[in-house]
């Protein structure tokens, strides 16, 4: 005979179920909205790659973006044709703007230099030039060894800074460094990306943390990676 189920642990169970149900949902809103608070870190901003997101951006101004980096160029040859225009409308939006190159690791320094300075204007009120470094199997499947990454690197940065009239910033994320210890052995300040928990990978003081990269907000169709600047 066929014992009959216990009506009070079905409730349980289901009341268990819901639960955690509603946890996973406030969980994932609260991933949505969440950034740094504000008296822990005063100055915040965005970095958009901004032909795949347009943003409106005094909307983002009145979000409380006091800054926005935008990605210019990548590598050797690949360029953000939406950069110009997206660069006036935030400035005539009232915020700091600075430029983003994506860096190739297999890609000659020098060449990627070039690209990087067809495309910024050499203008004394950009924020400082910002190099994201990380580790790309498919535009890079053997990466340099280190010494040869530090060469054209160096390469690099000196021809962009030159242009910029200003040292770079360094935006590394953990594989990267893990790797290539550039925290370490270049001596610029730090930008790290770790979403919602200060990282520590660097080794060392970082200027920028991109803190999460799903901040929802009325300025954009898609999610912003969003910027905070170490007091």
């Amino acid at each position: 005979m066929a014992k009959r189920k216990n009506p009070a642990l079905r409730r349980v169970l289901a009341a268990l179920l819901l639960a955690a149900l509603v946890g996973a949902g406030l969980l994932w809103w609260q991933s949505r909205v969440w950034r740094p608070d504000r008296q822990a870190f005063p100055v915040q901003g965005v970095w958009a790659d901004v032909h795949d997101t347009p943003i409106d951006w005094r909307l983002a101004k009145g979000d409380g973006a006091d800054f926005a980096y935008l990605t210019a160029s990548e590598g050797p040859d690949r360029r953000d044709d939406a950069f110009t225009e997206a660069l006036e409308q935030a400035r005539t939006a009232g915020l700091q703007l600075g430029a983003v190159h994506v860096y190739d690791l297999c890609a000659p320094g020098d060449r990627q230099a070039a690209n990087f300075v067809t495309m910024v204007p050499r203008d004394d009120a950009l924020l400082p030039p910002a190099v994201a470094l990380d580790i790309d199997q498919r535009s890079c499947p053997q990466p340099p060894t280190e010494a040869a990454l530090q060469s054209e690197l160096t390469t690099f940065l000196n021809q962009v800074e030159k242009h910029a009239g200003k040292p770079a910033i360094l935006m590394l994320t953990r594989g990267v460094e893990s790797r290539y210890h550039l925290a370490a052995v270049i001596d610029r300040n730090i930008w790290v990306r770790q979403d919602y928990l200060r990282p520590g990978y660097a080794g060392r003081p970082f200027v920028m943390w991109t803190a999460t990269d799903r901040y929802h907000s009325s300025a954009a169709p898609g999610p912003l990676r969003w910027v905070v600047v170490q007091p």
